[in-house]
């Protein structure tokens, strides 16, 4: 198999099974008190599904009166896309018209794929593939979910919310080879184990992501510290 082709079975398998959560967001938003065309047209513009999670969580558990509260939850989950444009700019390249594109689909899964990937072609291969490729696929579920409504039952119960969580773990599994790699893993998992339950959705997700920021700057399991402006290639990829 092609390296090419590698790539997009890779991309493919995830786009496949994040999409499948789609379903989920859309029938917990029609039960939340949101109609199909809000839900659809939610998923077409934020298209961010920790962000639409939070948005939907709290709008439920407050009505119209949590609206902002819960614009401000999913605010705060979108933060981290900020940090993956930063990661992500360079492998897209081209000019402003090709990044504003590629802004709306740089998220969790898309730079994951990414960066995984040793060739900046088939860095930008995985990207677009399973940016493009969730987002159609997203949203297709989405208005499943939300035209199936209660006939689904509690999502949860057919697993779908272990959908993207499985796919992150395939991400990150072959990764973990190093032990700069395991460090940066098992402390950013226990940091946002433990905070879940004190901060505001969102937060845990920030803090966890200050354990790859530091390990990655001062280089801690390689023995000396390397300025970010000396790190390899390789090492940029561990730090993010």
């Amino acid at each position: 198999m092609s390296a090419e082709r590698e790539v997009w079975r890779e991309a493919l398998g995830v786009v496949l099974a994040t999409s499948a959560y789609g379903i989920s967001f859309g029938a917990l938003a029609v039960a939340s008190g949101l109609d199909v065309w809000q839900t659809s047209v939610l998923s077409l513009l934020m298209f961010t599904g920790g962000s639409q999670f939070a948005f939907v969580g709290v709008f439920t558990a407050g009505g119209l009166a949590a609206l902002p509260s819960a614009v401000a939850s999913a605010a705060l989950l979108g933060v981290r896309n900020v940090a993956y444009g930063m990661r992500m700019s360079p492998i897209v390249g081209g000019g402003a018209a090709r990044k504003a594109a590629a802004a709306h689909f740089t998220i969790d899964e898309s730079t994951a794929v990414a960066v995984s990937q040793r060739d900046p072609r088939l860095r930008q291969v995985g990207f677009w593939v399973t940016g493009i490729g969730i987002f159609v696929g997203w949203n297709i579920t989405t208005l499943i979910g939300a035209l199936l409504g209660d006939v689904l039952g509690d999502p949860q119960s057919w697993g779908l919310d272990a959908a993207a969580a499985a796919a992150f773990l395939a991400l990150l599994w072959p990764r973990l080879k190093e032990r700069q790699a395991i460090a940066v893993g098992v402390g950013a998992a226990v940091l946002a184990a433990a905070f879940t339950p004190l901060l505001m959705p969102g937060l845990p997700v920030l803090v966890a992501a200050g354990v790859a920021i530091a390990v990655g700057w001062f280089n801690w399991l390689s023995g000396t510290a390397v300025p970010p402006a000396q790190r390899t290639d390789r090492d940029a990829e561990v730090s993010a």
